[in-house]
């Protein structure tokens, strides 16, 4: 996996996790890496500073980020496999007790939100035009990122 700190045309600077460059470049050129902030789909890579290793961490044998408390590398994978886990429990406690309604998410979510239909917690997919008009119209939902797959 590589980390890369991304941009958005709006300059929402935030973190993307790949399995490779390449990856990233596929993505991107699909239009499947969206800013999470305002959904723009204008990202690029932001300037990143390299690993640098401090004298210290470099005679204990460490591979250190470059963020001014010098974390290593190995506590930041430890963190970020942490945040890996919640998110897929998030995800895995929405798809055991949310009612997909799979392409169908805008159209049920209106009809939840002007009283159409039964209130229920929903899960689906919509297309970012339409996450753009029920955000427009007041519709109030949560975006799940898409995982990785894990290798098992």
């Amino acid at each position: 996996m590589i980390v890369f700190d991304l941009k958005c045309r709006n300059d929402h600077v935030f973190e993307g996790w790949f399995a490779d460059s390449a990856t990233f470049d596929q993505q991107v050129k699909a239009g499947e890496v969206t800013c999470p902030y305002c959904g723009t789909p204008d990202v690029k890579k932001a300037l990143m500073a390299p690993n640098v290793a401090t004298r210290s961490s470099a005679a204990k044998g460490e591979e250190t980020s470059s963020s001014s408390d010098m974390v290593p590398v190995a506590k930041q994978k430890e963190e970020a496999g942490k945040v890996m886990a919640m998110m897929r429990a998030v995800k895995d406690h929405v798809e055991k007790n949310f009612d997909n309604v799979g392409t169908e998410f805008a159209g049920e979510a209106r009809k939840i939100h002007y009283g159409d239909a039964e209130k229920r917690n929903i899960y689906g997919k919509a297309t970012r035009e339409e996450a753009q008009e029920l955000k427009d119209e007041g519709v109030e939902f949560g975006e799940l990122p898409d995982l990785p797959d894990l290798d098992s």
